[in-house]
């Protein structure tokens, strides 16, 4: 339909001829999110989910003035390190979600007690409503677990796309897959944001969107292989990526405003999901464009190789036996 067209019939930008430039800067990108996520350099920050730890929901009564800020030095004060403290809700009552690291239960109860002690004591009443504790043996089989869901999904992802297009076509999807997830965590990393299975249901929620991103391309791609059996590869993809470019950039702006949404009206619990939905976006249109297609583009012009170095070389081996066959 003409009027869900934000891009004008016959648009012809050459995505593919800029495509060594942009494999050049993800690379770039990549290498600084790995090297950024050794130990050495800033290290990878793990959330209570996979680390371990103690998580309070603690409620004050309406009217008394707390804070993030209060809380956190109260927190810290009875031993606690390093919490983070997100406001839950506002109104009658005032909740507040404490997180911070403990790698022994035994001491949970003592310290739960202690929290509740210096809250009530440095600002007020303090009702603690529930506490959840993560050992760090859950914790590790949680990152574990979470490791292999996405080690998993590639797999079959690779296995669907070698199916519904041919073996050509699934290495691109596959690689674009790992371009989005490395760069998101990356930014995460640079940032110094949490890991929690939040995040990780982000990345997970980022692969599926990427793929369905790159299937319309690869789709589009494949019709006009059919149809233009004689047109150049990199013009053929380019026409492809340009007739897809409406339904992309629609697909994507939904999406986007949704999640922007999030992002600043859901409150501090949401939003880090909401923050890796983002970039995951962002970067999943943009490695569908120049990262899936380019990288078919390599392997068919090496296919074609291949195959014309085949071709050439039956005629010799034919005429090495035609005139055996003659004498014969």
């Amino acid at each position: 339909m003409k009027f869900m067209e934000v891009v004008p019939p016959g648009t012809n930008i050459d995505f593919i001829g800029k495509w060594k430039i942009c494999v050049v800067i993800s690379s770039a990108i990549i290498l600084i999110s790995l090297v950024a996520a050794l130990p050495q350099v800033r290290g990878v920050k793990l959330g209570l989910d996979f680390a371990g730890g103690v998580e309070m929901l603690v409620r004050f009564p309406a009217g008394l003035k707390a804070d993030e800020g209060m809380i956190r030095a109260a927190v810290s004060s009875a031993g606690a390190k390093d919490p983070a403290v997100v406001r839950f809700s506002e109104g009658e009552n005032q909740d507040f979600l404490v997180r911070f690291q403990s790698e022994t239960t035994g001491e949970k109860g003592e310290l739960v007690d202690a929290i509740r002690d210096a809250l009530t004591q440095q600002i007020g009443p303090a009702e603690i409503q529930r506490v959840d504790f993560v050992g760090p043996r859950v914790g590790k089989e949680l990152r574990r677990d979470g490791l292999l869901a996405v080690g998993v999904s590639c797999i079959f992802i690779l296995i669907y796309i070698a199916f519904r297009f041919s073996t050509r076509f699934a290495p691109g999807a596959v690689i674009a897959l790992f371009h989005d997830i490395v760069i998101t965590a990356g930014v995460f990393v640079l940032l110094g944001r949490e890991f929690d299975l939040t995040v990780l249901a982000a990345l997970l929620a980022i692969l599926g969107y990427s793929l369905n991103d790159t299937i319309i391309v690869y789709d589009r791609i494949r019709e006009n292989m059919a149809v233009h059996t004689k047109h150049d590869l990199a013009a053929l993809l380019n026409l492809s990526v340009n007739q897809t470019l409406s339904r992309t950039l629609l697909t994507s702006g939904a999406t986007m405003l949704a999640v922007l949404a999030l992002l600043f009206l859901g409150g501090e619990v949401i939003r880090p999901f909401a923050m890796a939905m983002v970039i995951g976006i962002f970067v999943g249109t943009y490695s569908s464009i120049y990262i899936a297609a380019p990288t078919l583009l390599v392997l068919e012009e090496r296919f074609a190789k291949e195959k014309g170095k085949k071709t050439a070389a039956a005629p010799k081996s034919g005429a090495k036996g035609g005139p055996k066959a003659a004498r014969a």
